[in-house]
């Protein structure tokens, strides 16, 4: 497996660029923390610790505590690739957390970043 450079990036260096991009729309730092919070199961604590602690962004997602589930249900395209595709699973929550990111700068509801609105099942013909 590939070792990505930025496997190696403090998570402390990279959080305020999130912010910035995130507010540079007119969104907030405490959204952009609900979505990692949702998206790894760290708390506002852990995760205040994690950036004062300088962990790297490879540590920063191997130690999440709980990796959300429906993180399965991000779908769409990060720097010309699919994140559905990404095989390798540490690229793939980096692109996840990127790509919900993009989704609140570009003013999706929170409900919708976080998948959380009910999914229905298709419509399914049933003989009468």
């Amino acid at each position: 497996m590939t070792e990505h450079r930025v496997y190696r990036m403090s998570f402390a260096r990279v959080y305020p660029l999130l912010v910035a991009k995130a507010e540079k729309k007119g969104r907030t730092r405490a959204e952009v923390d609900e979505i990692i919070r949702w998206l790894t199961g760290y708390s506002q604590d852990m995760l205040d610790s994690q950036i004062a602690q300088e962990v790297d962004y490879e540590t920063f997602f191997r130690e999440a505590p709980l990796l959300n589930p429906s993180r399965q249900l991000i779908q769409g395209v990060v720097c010309g690739v699919r994140v559905e595709n990404i095989e390798d699973p540490v690229m793939r929550e980096v692109r996840y957390l990127d790509k919900l990111i993009d989704e609140l700068a570009k003013g999706k509801a929170m409900s919708k970043i976080l998948r959380s609105e009910k999914l229905t099942p298709p419509a399914v013909d049933r003989p009468e």
